[in-house]
């Protein structure tokens, strides 16, 4: 029997994902190109303030992240580079950005994206929407001039296209894949450390897929590369959008083929076999080496519960 039969959903695991919580309508077929203008003229409006993987919150027993046009006009805003994200059910939603060294009032903090959901400042709609928000946001920001032929890009239907003024080239925000998995073998799964990591922490592997590349050759290759261990059958389990600055996690859990490892020193610091009731201390916080994976609300780290929790066998 395959070591991927099991009875379990593993979305039932109650590992929350970051930057999934997101509900607002994004009109996608219904954005025109005077899309911002008209939401800035509703009274309803909401704007999220985004910049350098940080956002502008109101702080308070109950942070808030949405803005009023006219209040992101005090702050000193120009939000002629708005988007459009959607519509919620309390009115349009923008996102407008600000540069890293724009002096913002008392009454407004700068926090970083990451800070949002892992120390559970706003909440998981406000964290999606962000997601939306960061990423269309530097998506306009790193095309502002055409491919093709160097001409100047123009924003188009809200946000979602940028039109080549000079050849008319068409081009649509873009989302970077990255394969991410957690190998197991028996009763032990694969962990990698990278130098960036914090102290004790260790992870799964990653990578991002290349073109002409399924997400099970992604899985096995970027594997290989990095431990020289070998998988045979690749499981999808779930993904998340994640906004540095506009991917999408797809997670894996796969079976390993063989044991010995032989790690990618260019990559990584440690790669190890961890037995299940060690990683369940490394989840519960209780390991005696101060061993630990992932932060809540990550990938990576729902991988890791739902296999110690014997949701895949």
């Amino acid at each position: 029997m395959s070591v991927f039969s099991f009875d379990n959903d593993p979305e039932i695991s109650q590992e929350w994902l970051a930057f999934t919580g997101n509900v607002i309508d994004p009109l996608s077929e219904k954005r025109t190109d005077d899309a911002v203008e008209i939401a800035l003229a509703n009274g309803d409006t909401r704007l999220l303030l985004i910049g350098a993987g940080k956002v502008c919150i109101k702080p308070g027993a109950m942070p808030d992240a949405l803005f009023q046009a006219h209040e992101a006009r005090l702050l000193g805003l120009d939000l002629r580079e708005a988007i459009l994200l959607g519509n919620s059910a309390s009115g349009p939603v923008l996102a407008a950005p600000f540069q890293p060294d724009h002096p913002f009032s008392q009454g407004v903090e700068v926090i970083d994206l990451r800070s949002t959901y892992t120390d559970g400042l706003l909440s998981p709609e406000i964290v999606g929407a962000l997601a939306q928000g960061s990423a269309l946001l530097t998506w306009n920001a790193t095309h502002r001039f055409c491919g093709r032929c160097g001409g100047e890009n123009a924003m188009r239907a809200g946000g979602y296209r940028r039109v080549c003024l000079n050849c008319g080239a068409e081009h649509f925000p873009r989302t970077d894949p990255v394969a991410i998995m957690l190998a197991v073998r028996g009763d032990h799964c694969l962990l990698g450390r990278s130098p960036r990591f914090a102290p004790g922490m260790y992870s799964c592997l990653a990578g991002f897929i290349e073109p002409g590349e399924t997400i099970e050759a992604a899985v096995r290759r970027e594997t290989f590369e990095e431990s020289g261990i070998r998988l045979g059958t690749v499981r999808y389990v779930s993904s998340q959008p994640w906004p540095f600055p506009f991917s999408l996690m797809i997670g894996c859990i796969a079976e390993a083929l063989t044991d010995e490892i032989n790690p990618d020193t260019a990559e990584l610091e440690d790669c190890r076999w961890f037995p299940r009731s060690e990683l369940r201390q490394m989840l519960d916080g209780t390991h005696p080496d101060g061993l630990r994976t992932a932060n809540k609300g990550s990938i990576p780290r729902r991988l890791a519960a739902i296999w110690a929790d014997g949701q895949l066998p």
